[in-house]
């Protein structure tokens, strides 16, 4: 399967840093302009979309939405195993004030915040759910809207990297990651939108290749 990875619009949350996880938020006034450069690489990329995979968040769906008219898909499908992690009672506090006050905050992955969830059990859920695409869809390209959280996880997962150093690489609005994965093994990782911070600090160059993937359709 390959997995075209991208996250949703920008919200006023996401302006105003503020979190959101769970919760939602309308979209910001420049919404489209993330989309549509996203949507000018995609379509420059020749990829035949066969689904499209959202989270149930309205942020994700309406942007898989966009991309659904992009395609002439009609129908796409959302999970909650793709949802963002769950800050539970942290919702629309103030990035800087959870800083302060939330010592573990995106330090330590299998810390629970009030409420809500782990880190640990958000890429778990997230990833499992991708893998069981895989198993799904395994000559297929879909396109998955997701959250910055979820393509943390899932990028860390993937790569074998350590998962609470990376808690907070930045995952902007103009990402899309190209995951090429057989069975349950991600086995190339690619980039094609703006550069995440995973491969802007020398994280991860790219194209990565974990092994060799099978011949793969580029249509």
């Amino acid at each position: 399967m390959r997995a075209i990875v991208v996250r949703h619009y920008k919200t006023t949350s996401n302006e105003s840093d503020q979190i959101l996880g769970w919760g939602d938020a309308p979209p910001a006034a420049s919404w489209m302009d993330d989309l549509n450069k996203v949507e000018q690489i995609l379509l420059a990329s020749q990829f035949t979309i066969h689904h499209i995979y959202t989270s149930t968040l309205p942020r994700a769906i309406n942007t898989g939405k966009f991309y659904a008219d992009s395609y002439a898909i009609k129908d796409i499908f959302s999970s909650p195993a793709l949802r963002e992690v769950n800050y539970g009672k942290l919702y629309n506090k103030s990035k800087k004030w959870v800083e302060r006050h939330i010592p573990k905050h995106k330090k330590d992955p299998d810390f629970v915040y009030p409420n809500g969830e782990s880190f640990k059990q958000m890429q778990d859920r997230s990833v499992a759910f991708i893998q069981s695409l895989a198993q799904k869809h395994p000559d297929e390209t879909l396109l998955v809207v997701v959250h910055a959280g979820v393509i943390r996880g899932l990028v860390c997962h993937c790569l074998g990297l350590d998962y609470a150093s990376n808690l907070k690489r930045q995952i902007g609005h103009q990402y899309i990651g190209d995951f090429t994965i057989e069975g349950d093994t991600c086995v190339r990782y690619n980039e094609l939108g703006r550069p995440s911070e995973f491969v802007r600090e020398g994280i991860v160059k790219v194209p990565y290749y974990i092994s060799e993937p099978a011949a793969i359709d580029p249509s």
